[in-house]
């Protein structure tokens, strides 16, 4: 079976079959031929905390809208459905995310449609429309119920971020593992407990995509040990290239693989470039001032950072990673491990600093120019722009 879904992609992960040599192609044309598949933007977070419509005209405000996102080719899109720990009946918030964002599809139908599996989502993407996922990025927002997993899945959820940064009571977070004074206590073990265990058997039985990318290294481990179906990191990079504790080391990134899972590449620069989290630390500190006011104000400490980065502009523009070392991060994967388990998790709209001309969503073909440069072929991209994970969908349903 598995080898016939990977025969399935193969043929499909192009949006149209015809013969002309790749060579005659220019790279828009492989582009926008192969099936593009975002697996993480948190733009619904943007109409949340600032009131935008994602089918408006948000150039200049946000990484994304509607019209920006078809310009850049993209095909797919997993909505990121996010809060963090201290949200008030996150549930709840989690749904009203999703009927915001079902409000856009009602209203622009000819442009975008959700769907619930690879069937819909082909027969969408054929008809050039956008096909809408949902990705849940914090199990603490199922408020340890299986009845509401089950009614998330209904909504159309797809994948689950298993911990944000805080870890729930059935399974500990990257941030918590890692922080000397992170929320763990010395009675609390790390990685899933029992009921985490019977979480991740209800999501494999549901056709729920189990999403690794805030988890810390314990549960990551207890997930491979557990899964009885292919995982993905919808929006992480490589550690040995970028020391940040949410990236993948060597050994997690081969067990993905072993799992004929995915690795989702995160644009983040503090993702991509190892320089950044300190000179990024140093801005924040330049305006600490400015922060703490807007936080007495009542925005909370997210938004008051956020905010910072438009204002001096300037300043941010010099902190992003070079564009090249986006592709460095999907070439190690592929030199690691094969091209069948990378691809793309932009987390444009959930982050600030894309690296250099990546500034939003209709820069999308760089990355497919840049493949083509370093020699890959038209098989080979159409699997990193969304065959691969398109893969692990079709194996989850």
């Amino acid at each position: 079976m598995r080898y016939l879904i990977i025969l399935f992609f193969v043929l499909i992960s192009c949006k149209n079959s015809n013969d002309n040599k790749s060579e005659s192609k220019t790279f828009e044309d492989i582009h926008n031929q192969a099936i593009f598949v975002d697996s993480h933007n948190d733009i619904l977070l943007q109409t949340m905390e600032k009131g935008y419509i994602i089918d408006d005209d948000l150039k200049g405000k946000t990484h994304s809208d509607l019209d920006r996102m078809k310009k850049g080719g993209l095909d797919v899109q997993f909505f990121s459905v996010w809060s963090d720990g201290n949200q008030i009946n996150p549930y709840k918030f989690a749904n009203i995310q999703i009927d915001s964002l079902d409000a856009v599809i009602k209203r622009n139908p000819k442009k975008i449609v959700k769907v619930s599996n690879t069937e819909e989502l082909l027969s969408v993407v054929g008809q050039n429309k956008i096909a809408a996922l949902i990705g849940i990025e914090g199990g603490h927002q199922i408020e340890d119920d299986l009845n509401k997993l089950d009614s998330l899945y209904n909504r159309g959820v797809r994948y689950i971020t298993l911990t944000w940064n805080n870890s729930t009571k059935w399974a500990t977070s990257a941030s918590d593992e890692t922080k000397k004074d992170g929320a763990l206590n010395s009675e609390r073990k790390k990685g899933l407990t029992q009921f985490g265990k019977e979480i991740v058997n209800r999501m494999n039985k549901l056709g729920i995509i189990i999403d690794v990318s805030h988890v810390g290294e314990q549960t990551f481990w207890d997930v491979i040990a557990n899964t009885k179906k292919p995982i993905i990191a919808s929006h992480s990079s490589v550690y040995n290239i970028c020391p940040h504790p949410r990236n993948l080391k060597d050994d997690q990134i081969k067990a993905i693989a072993k799992n004929d899972g995915v690795i989702q590449i995160n644009f983040s620069s503090g993702f991509l470039d190892s320089t950044v989290g300190k000179k990024e630390d140093e801005f924040l500190e330049k305006h600490k001032s400015e922060i703490d006011s807007l936080k007495l104000s009542g925005v909370n400490e997210y938004l008051a950072e956020e905010l910072m980065y438009p204002k001096y502009r300037q300043e941010s523009e010099e902190l992003k990673a070079p564009f090249n070392l986006l592709i460095d991060h999907i070439e190690y994967i592929i030199k690691l491990v094969g091209v069948d388990y990378v691809g793309i998790g932009s987390d444009f709209d959930g982050m600030v600093l894309p690296p250099k001309q990546l500034n939003d969503v209709t820069k999308y073909p760089l990355i497919t120019k840049a493949l083509i440069e370093k020699g890959y072929n038209e098989k080979d991209i159409s699997k990193i722009l969304g065959g691969n994970i398109l893969r692990v969908l079709k194996a989850n349903e």
